[in-house]
């Protein structure tokens, strides 16, 4: 994904008169924001968003009509695993992985200190919310659906989804707009009651044959690991077992469908807990709920694959756990 900022950089550089339009479109849309443009009632799922950038995601997702706060969140999550420091291959940078001549015509003054530095999340965060919005509002007119136009822009170019009138028939562009739009679900505050998982009696089935095994760290059940699981290893083999390809850290497999309450959970939610309540990327253990409050989980080194209480001081959340959702999570961020 960190080809779309190249893409889209090369879309704009054929025409000076395009570029001032992005350009001027940018300070536009970002000079509206204390104007209450595009302000939204779409909030951040717990934790979902480190709690150092959760502020700014929450303040520019609401930038205009065609981003919400777990939109912008699902964009950089996709781009860097909110790794301020993250590099590419491709010479992107930073949070937001800008490459430089696109930061050079998009980057903004985001904390309002003089300085436009790519590196730091509170210019990069603000000027990804008015990059999306630049490009929003020159596809504006094109037919469908005004999000999806707007993600399709950021990664064909604007003029591909003028040209097609809506997202072009490009399979990476598709990909790319049903990635982010599936992540959204897992960065959003749910509204209402999360749809149970088609898959979860199964994928407990499969954890229950599991008890009483000894833990592994880094096992995945295979045989020259003599069968044996850490904690991401049983829920990721849990939901292989029913067609279902989970990332394989823990902390990866909490953004992989939409979080129901604790009061809301339900056999086959995956469980996760961390240190950090505040901050889903340092989640350090992931369990499968199995009802009454217990969760069948791989604890630690010297201990077997059992039933456990979920309610501890350290519960952080759950993931109720959707084919798409799986499919959305990158497999690997930028290097630092």
């Amino acid at each position: 994904m960190r080809k779309a900022w190249i893409v889209a950089g090369a879309g704009v550089a054929g025409g000076t008169g395009f570029v001032t339009l992005l350009v001027v479109g940018t300070y536009m849309v970002a000079g509206n924001l204390t104007n209450g443009v595009g302000q939204g009632a779409v909030g951040l799922a717990k934790g979902a968003v480190p709690a150092a950038y959760q502020s700014l995601v929450q303040k520019w997702g609401n930038l205009c009509p065609s981003i919400n706060p777990a939109l912008l969140a699902a964009q950089l999550y996709q781009e860097s695993g909110f790794n301020p420091n993250a590099k590419s291959p491709a010479k992107a940078y930073g949070i937001a992985q800008f490459i430089e001549g696109t930061w050079a015509s998009h980057g903004v003054d985001g904390d309002g200190d003089g300085d436009k530095d790519i590196w730091d999340p509170n210019d990069a965060i603000p000027s990804a919310a008015s990059y999306d919005c630049a490009l929003a509002s020159y596809v504006k007119d094109v037919p469908g659906d005004q999000t999806k136009n707007m993600l399709a822009s950021y990664n064909a170019g604007a003029y591909a989804v003028i040209k097609y009138k809506g997202v072009p028939p490009y399979r990476e562009t598709q990909n790319y707009v049903k990635t982010i739009t599936t992540l959204e679900q897992s960065f959003a505050r749910p509204v209402g009651r999360v749809q149970p998982s088609q898959q979860a009696a199964a994928a407990i089935t499969y954890a229950q044959k599991k008890l009483g095994t000894e833990y592994l760290w880094g096992g995945n059940g295979t045989a020259d690991q003599g069968g044996r699981f850490d904690c991401s290893g049983l829920t990721l083999a849990s939901y292989a077992s029913v067609g279902i390809e989970l990332p394989r850290v823990a902390n990866d497999q909490y953004n992989a469908g939409p979080h129901p309450k604790r009061d809301e959970l339900l056999p086959g939610d995956l469980v996760f807990f961390s240190d950090d309540l505040t901050n889903s990327r340092a989640i350090r253990h992931v369990g499968i709920y199995v009802g009454g409050g217990y969760m069948i989980d791989a604890p630690r080194p010297g201990a077997v694959i059992r039933f456990d209480p979920v309610d501890t001081p350290d519960y952080f959340g759950a993931t109720r756990v959707t084919e798409d959702g799986a499919k959305a999570v990158p497999s690997a961020s930028p290097e630092v």
